[in-house]
């Protein structure tokens, strides 16, 4: 079997002699599956530099990276020797080449551990329990779950659990260009979308840089964006995580229109305009603003002014003017 020579690269470690990532995929015959998202990177230069993007990482400290594949990404993480690497692959045919770099980790004193299943059913306080060194949350993201797995994620944030119940739990991710844009996307910015203010609540995302399509395989249609996302150290909101999602989705429903209509949405039609006027007054928010250029802080209080309401009309928070629940992918509207 062929072997890559062992070599030392800037801010790592020497690993183990072992088959490059092309050597393996032949080896072991795996092929992308294109329903389930899966594009490789094969370029070891470029899956340093996504783990660099990630920030310093202790010996102490732990590392989950979601959907490791074939492992590039895994061996760019054991070079910067974290104390504990929890590799979670849904695709049972990347088992033998995992189990093969957790074989070659033994001498670098960093624990491995592998679970074959689904990264939106992991239950990171079981399998990794609180610590007082910092977790850091890796992945090449499939492309059909990036947004819901980030929704996810935002809202153990906002609650403080999972793998959020330290404060400093950062993500480096990997999502459509297009989709970190977005995520990304300032005030005023033509992208920005519910992505952008409900990531940019509790956490400041940064691109880091993006990677051309063609270094993947199979080639996606699209480039890819690395977004790294800190949590805050103060949120900027205590309100509930699903009453602000709410109220963010109806400003966004419209995002051409005026502010103001989307977020008359939230209420019954009898007194909707007297309501929507009398709640941007209280909130001291101009209702002819498109959607793109309200400030976080901005949309935060017309969810603060929407819950005082609610709260006194009960009934308001049982209306739904559409009646149906709107797929993940409308987060991007």
């Amino acid at each position: 079997m062929p072997h890559a020579a062992a070599r030392v690269l800037t801010g790592g470690v020497r690993l183990p002699p072992m088959p490059t990532i092309r050597d393996l995929v032949k080896l072991y015959k795996l092929q992308a599956i294109k329903h389930m998202s899966q594009n490789f990177i094969m370029d070891e230069r470029l899956t340093d530099k996504i783990v660099k993007s990630a920030g310093r990482i202790d010996p102490q400290d732990t590392v989950l990276e979601v959907g490791p594949g074939p492992g590039g990404i895994t061996r760019s993480i054991l070079r910067r020797t974290p104390g504990r690497l929890v590799l979670v692959e849904k695709d049972v045919r990347f088992m033998p080449t995992l189990e093969l770099l957790k074989e070659c980790a033994r001498p670098l004193h960093t624990q491995v551990d592998i679970y074959q299943g689904d990264i939106l059913r992991f239950d990171m306080e079981k399998h990794i329990p609180m610590s007082e060194y910092r977790l850091h949350l890796i992945g090449n993201l499939p492309f059909a779950i990036s947004t819901r797995l980030l929704i996810n994620w935002l809202k153990d944030l906002s609650l403080r659990r999972g793998g959020f119940r330290r404060p400093d739990t950062a993500m480096t991710l990997t999502f459509q260009k297009e989709v970190a844009v977005r995520i990304c996307a300032p005030l005023g910015h033509e992208q920005r979308c519910r992505l952008s203010i409900m990531s940019q609540i509790w956490t400041t995302p940064f691109m880091k840089f993006v990677i051309p399509g063609k270094a993947f395989v199979p080639k996606p249609e699209v480039d890819v964006g690395v977004v790294k996302l800190i949590p805050l150290k103060q949120p900027k909101t205590t309100l509930p995580f699903e009453l602000v999602e709410r109220v963010v989705r109806h400003i966004f429903n419209m995002r051409q229109k005026y502010c103001r209509r989307g977020y008359s949405t939230l209420f019954p039609p009898e007194d909707r305009e007297d309501v929507t006027d009398t709640l941007f007054e209280l909130a001291d928010v101009d209702p002819t603003v498109r959607p793109f250029e309200l400030s976080v802080e901005e949309c935060l209080r017309l969810a603060t002014v929407y819950s005082d309401f609610k709260d006194k009309h009960p009934e308001v928070a049982r209306y739904d003017y559409r009646a149906r629940k709107l797929p993940i992918d409308e987060y991007l509207d």
